[in-house]
């Protein structure tokens, strides 16, 4: 069995008194997808937050392809780094949100290549190149000149996917990236994701969408009060659980 791609062990994290987080354990090995499923609240979006250090963790630990993320071991103590190295690291980290963050003031090509030119010194010429095949790739090439408020909200996430390829991330993480949808505009975001998949892109996904995970995940986490309660593969916890609060959340939304 090769060393995860993604591993976390441990991971705590408060909100002033509240314990969000009650020692998170999961690995994610190369070419694999992940769905992460639970109630409201469960603490599934702040892990993922936690993954790329957009929140700090207060235990436990994050690695990314052998490397700890937000923190460096010193004499047996974990120092967190400087903002100029946790974004060093991010760079092989996609996220796509809720909510699309496009630059409402560029164009679809533009929001695709700023990452790409300013941050890992791409020349405009490739980064323009790569664009455009991404942008194909999710259906939108022919909208690259187009501003974020010409277009859907599907169409937008589907920008905000092709913006977080051009950086060629080891992993992607996918913070429930249809919740903002109106539901006819859910499939054409799943479709990109299910080609991703499919072509071997490594994923974490929040997600409320049963049928994506029960078609693509290779394991599904079931999350409540801060703590995984259930894994396993999605034909498994999704169609036999075997702890009585995931039938009781799958009982609810199916």
């Amino acid at each position: 069995m090769s060393e995860p791609l993604l591993r976390a062990v441990g991971v705590r994290k408060h909100f002033g008194g509240t314990e969000v987080l009650r020692g998170i354990d999961l690995s994610v090995r190369k070419g694999q997808v992940v769905c992460l499923l639970g109630p409201s609240g469960a603490g599934k979006s702040t892990f993922l937050r936690c993954i790329n250090h957009l929140e700090t963790i207060d235990g436990g630990q994050v690695w990314v392809d052998g490397e700890p993320i937000g923190f460096r071991l010193h004499k047996g103590k974990l120092h967190e780094l400087r903002e100029r190295e946790v974004a060093r690291q991010r760079r092989d980290i996609g996220m796509v949100f809720q909510r699309f963050n496009l630059f409402a003031h560029r164009s679809v090509l533009e929001n695709v290549i700023e990452g790409p030119v300013r941050v890992r010194g791409v020349s405009q010429a490739e980064a323009r190149k790569t664009a455009l095949e991404l942008l194909d790739r999710v259906g939108l090439a022919h909208r690259a000149d187009a501003y974020p408020e010409q277009l859907s909200g599907g169409q937008q996430q589907r920008v905000a996917i092709a913006r977080s390829l051009a950086m060629k991330p080891k992993l992607m993480l996918f913070d429930e990236p249809t919740s903002a949808l109106d539901p006819e505009l859910v499939g054409e975001v799943l479709e990109v994701m299910t080609a991703l998949a499919a072509e071997g892109m490594t994923m974490v996904v929040v997600t409320h969408e049963m049928g994506f995970a029960r078609e693509v995940a290779d394991e599904v986490v079931f999350m409540a009060d801060g703590a995984v309660v259930e894994t396993g593969p999605p034909g498994e916890v999704l169609v036999d659980p075997k702890h009585e609060r995931t039938r009781q959340f799958l009982a609810r939304i199916l």
